[in-house]
């Protein structure tokens, strides 16, 4: 698979990049704010190194759902000013994807300078199901460059027009921040060194059960806590109270118990949860409590993994010599429901050997509460692909760099 070197000498040459710059923001449509720009940081490294080789330098990305049209909510400028702070050079902005704007911008660009196009998600192309209608606007994309270069990995698991369609229609490579994800998670499936600790959390459990399927082959031990962890707890003949709870998926965790006790996988489930009367929002004081996992009330939701639970989660990855994480144990944005997630993440910053943050809410968890990203061996930038490759599905942004 070709990497930036394959595109030979690029002084001059408009590269097209595809980063992931779909980042949280705060407050009015008119003035948002980036609440945190873990994944424009990670974006820099490859964006400065082709500014390095002389470059003319178009990024494409996406931010938020917006609906094949312009919303302002969406915009993103303020990416735009963030990213220009991080290179230490203004960034152009083009106030369009394909259109106008996007053409001058890109027409003005000197050696070495950046453009940042609008949202391609304004464009109803990107995300077409109708691969005429993609193709066009790759087509039209395609237009601005002379080269592509996939750097977004947060997108590679989607068959999008500037994901995969570009990649059709240009000299093509895969940027060091894919490179280094795909490397990662490589060594997350081919061989990994042990023991070898899976943690999930997060919210639904559907959402985790391709992962659960494959590592339940390849794991030495899983750790369950979050939302999800509920049906499991139910699926044992607990009570859940008001927990989160998905009933078409019990004798799915049933199946999962069982085969993980048939191969000698240990699967550990909290044994105490901290649970609340109603969820956290703004206008009420949280009331937590910690019960035991089988005696959730029935007017309580549980809301984080209890400290027994959380003590029991580090001790479970004490010299593990590989470790991949994805989803919180609680609702880590409110102090009361975030110390199950605490835990996990200092037990990660203790590991010996490879501790990957998969992506997503872990990534925003590790940041919000403050450690230190390079205690990490890892943090990746996008939780869906991980997912998706620890499934053991193909990535079509990736296998399109193999053509």
């Amino acid at each position: 698979m070709s990497d930036l070197s394959s595109l030979g000498d690029v002084r001059g040459r408009r590269v097209l990049v595809r980063s992931d710059l779909n980042v949280p923001l705060d407050g009015p449509a008119d003035d948002r704010a980036i609440s945190d720009d873990g994944r424009i940081r990670a974006s820099v490294p490859t964006i400065q190194k082709l500014v390095e080789a002389g470059a003319r330098v178009v990024v494409a990305a996406h931010l938020g759902r917006p609906q094949g049209a312009p919303d302002p909510a969406y915009s993103l400028r303020p990416v735009a000013d963030r990213l220009g702070e991080l290179l230490g050079a203004p960034v152009a902005f083009a106030t369009d994807t394909v259109g106008e704007s996007a053409r001058q911008t890109v027409a003005a660009l000197g050696d070495g300078e950046v453009a940042l196009l609008e949202n391609v998600r304004f464009n109803a192309g990107e995300t077409s199901k109708d691969e005429a209608e993609r193709g066009a606007f790759a087509d039209e994309l395609a237009a601005l460059a002379d080269a592509f270069v996939s750097d977004g990995f947060g997108v590679v698991h989607r068959k999008q027009a500037s994901v995969y369609d570009v990649a059709q229609r240009l000299p093509h490579a895969m940027g060091d921040l894919v490179a280094t994800e795909i490397e990662v998670l490589r060594r997350l499936t081919v061989d990994p060194e042990r023991p070898y600790v899976v943690v999930l959390g997060g919210s639904k459990v559907s959402d985790k059960l391709g992962v659960i399927d494959n590592l339940l082959g390849k794991a030495d031990k899983l750790l369950i806590g979050g939302g999800m962890v509920f049906t499991f707890l139910k699926a044992q003949g607990h009570e859940v109270g008001k927990s989160l709870l998905e009933d078409d998926q019990l004798d799915v965790c049933r199946s999962y118990l069982q085969r993980a006790e048939e191969s000698g996988v240990e699967i550990v489930l909290p044994t105490d949860v901290v649970v609340d009367t109603a969820f956290p929002s703004g206008d009420t004081e949280p009331h937590p409590s910690v019960v035991p996992a089988s005696e959730i009330p029935a007017d309580a939701l549980g809301l984080d993994i209890g400290p027994d639970s959380g003590a029991a989660f580090a001790a479970a990855l004490q010299g593990a010599r590989t470790v991949f994480w994805n989803g919180p144990m609680g609702v880590f944005e409110v102090a009361a429901f975030a110390e199950g997630t605490r835990a996990v993440a200092q037990a990660l910053t203790e590991i010996d050997g490879l501790s990957v943050v998969g992506g997503g809410d872990s990534a925003a968890a590790v940041r919000a509460l403050g450690f230190d990203e390079a205690a990490f061996g890892h943090i990746s930038t996008g939780g869906g692909a991980s997912l998706e490759y620890l499934e053991g599905k193909e990535l079509p942004g990736i296998t399109v760099l193999e053509d």
